[in-house]
C-alpha cells in the first residue's frame, strides 16, 4: 500500500501529461478539419472597410469595400493558379416548403462552388452553368433544411418559396456537420449566383469570391496574383490601401496549429510538475526504506554482497515503482480519453507521447532513486549490523 501511494504522483503525472497532449492533438485535428472543410486550398476575397480623406483638410471617412460580379469574372479569366472560382452572395431568408416555415441561410453560388467546398450530392443533381446564365429558379438544399421542411420525405422536385420567389429543389447535399464557430453547415440553400443577385437580393455586390488553388505549394503565388488582379479591377496603385482582403486557408491552418501547440505544451508542462512531485515522493520513501532495512543491508554485505549489488537493488526498486506508476498512469489516460471521446471531446493519443512518458517515468526513478541507493551502498557492514 505504501508503494502504491508512493507511485500515485507518477500515476497522476503520466496520466495528466498524456491526457493533456491527447486533448491538444484532438483539438488541433478538429480545427484543421473544420478549416479544410471550408474549401480545398482555398483563397477567399472579401471587402474591407477603408478610410478615405475628403479634401486636403477633411476628416478620414470610412468607405466599405465592395466585391462585384465583374471582379469574380476577372479573377476567373486571369488567374493562372485557380482550378475553380465562384462568386458568393448570402443572406438569411424565411423559407416555406412542405407545409413548414423555416429560416435558413441562402447562398448564391456558381457551379465551381461545389468543387471548392468539396460538397457532394446525396440525392438529385447540382445546378449547372446553363441554370446560372438563364437565372433559373432551382435550389440545392442541405440536410438540416430538408429535414426541417420535408421531414423524412424526399424534397427533390418539390417547390419551396424563398422570400417571395418560388424555386424547385433539384438536389440534397450530403451531411457535413458543424463548421467553424459551431455553425450548422447543413442548414443552407444554394441557388445560382445570378438568380440570387437579380431575383432575391437585387444587387451586383458579392459577399466574397472563393478560389480553389491547383496545389497547396502555389498558395502564396496565387494570393499575390489575386491581389494584383483585384488591384487592377479596383484601379488601385501599389501605394493605395486595398479595399479588399484575401484569406488564405493554409495560413489559417498554420496559425491555428501553432496556437494549439503552444497551449498544449503549456498544459503538458503544468501536468509534468506532478511527475517531479512523484519523483520526490519516491526519493522520500526510498530514504525511509534504507533506514528501515539497515540491518538487512549489513547482513547482505557480511555474506559477500558488493556495494554495486546493494546499489543496484535499491535503484531497481526505485525504477520499478516509477514504471509501475507509469503503466497505471497510461491505463488511466486511455480510460479518460475513451470517456472524453464518448461525450464528444476530441482526444487523440499519440503513441510517441506514451513511449516518451514511459521513458520519462523510468528516468524519474533512476534520478530520484540514485541518492538513496548510493546511501545504502555506502553503509559500513559493522555499523549496519549493530543498527537497532
Amino acid at each position: 500500500m505504501r508503494s502504491l501511494l508512493t507511485s500515485l504522483g507518477i500515476i497522476i503525472g503520466v496520466g495528466s501529461v498524456i491526457i493533456m497532449l491527447a486533448v491538444g492533438e484532438g483539438a488541433q485535428s478538429a480545427i484543421e478539419d473544420q478549416i479544410k472543410a471550408m474549401g480545398t486550398n482555398l483563397l477567399q476575397v472579401g471587402g474591407r472597410r477603408v478610410f478615405m480623406r475628403q479634401g486636403q483638410a477633411g476628416a478620414a471617412m470610412p468607405r466599405p469595400g465592395r466585391i462585384t460580379r465583374k471582379d469574380a469574372e476577372k479573377v476567373k479569366e486571369e488567374s493562372s493558379y485557380a482550378i475553380a472560382v465562384s462568386g458568393v452572395t448570402q443572406r438569411a431568408f424565411t423559407i416555406t416548403g412542405g407545409g413548414q416555415i423555416w429560416s435558413s441561410n441562402v447562398m448564391g453560388v456558381e457551379p465551381g462552388f461545389f468543387y471548392i467546398r468539396s460538397w457532394k450530392i446525396e440525392e438529385g443533381v447540382f445546378f449547372e452553368d446553363e441554370d446560372l446564365y438563364e437565372r433559373n429558379r432551382v435550389a440545392v438544399i442541405g440536410k438540416t433544411t430538408a429535414t426541417q421542411l420535408f421531414g423524412e420525405d424526399s424534397p427533390v422536385g418539390q417547390p419551396i418559396r424563398i422570400g417571395s420567389n418560388n424555386f424547385i429543389v433539384i438536389g440534397v447535399l450530403e451531411r457535413k456537420g458543424a463548421g467553424m464557430g459551431g455553425n450548422d453547415q447543413d442548414d443552407v440553400i444554394l441557388v445560382p449566383l445570378d438568380t440570387a443577385l437579380t431575383r432575391l437580393m437585387n444587387t451586383q455586390n458579392l459577399s466574397s469570391i472563393m478560389i480553389s488553388v491547383v496545389d497547396k505549394k502555389y498558395m502564396d503565388a496565387a494570393q499575390k496574383e489575386t491581389e494584383l488582379i483585384m488591384r487592377e479591377a479596383h484601379r488601385l496603385r501599389e501605394t493605395d490601401t486595398p479595399d479588399f482582403e484575401i484569406m488564405n486557408s493554409a495560413e489559417l491552418i498554420d496559425m491555428a496549429s501553432e496556437m494549439t501547440r503552444t497551449i498544449t505544451a503549456l498544459l503538458a508542462a503544468i501536468a509534468g510538475v506532478s511527475l517531479l512531485v512523484g519523483g520526490i515522493g519516491i526519493m522520500n520513501i526510498m530514504l525511509v526504506s534504507v533506514t528501515e532495512r539497515t540491518r538487512e543491508i549489513g547482513i547482505r554485505m557480511a555474506v559477500g554482497a558488493r556495494k554495486r549489488d546493494i546499489m543496484f537493488q535499491f535503484l531497481a526498486e526505485s525504477v520499478f515503482l516509477s514504471l509501475m506508476g507509469g503503466v497505471l498512469g497510461i491505463g488511466l489516460a486511455f480510460l479518460c480519453c475513451e470517456l472524453m471521446y464518448m461525450v464528444g471531446v476530441p482526444a487523440l493519443v499519440n503513441p510517441l507521447v506514451v513511449v516518451a512518458a514511459s521513458l520519462f517515468a523510468c528516468f524519474i526513478g533512476i534520478f530520484f532513486g540514485f541518492y538513496p541507493a548510493r546511501k545504502a551502498a555506502g553503509l559500513y557492514p559493522i555499523d549496519a549490523l549493530r543498527y537497532e
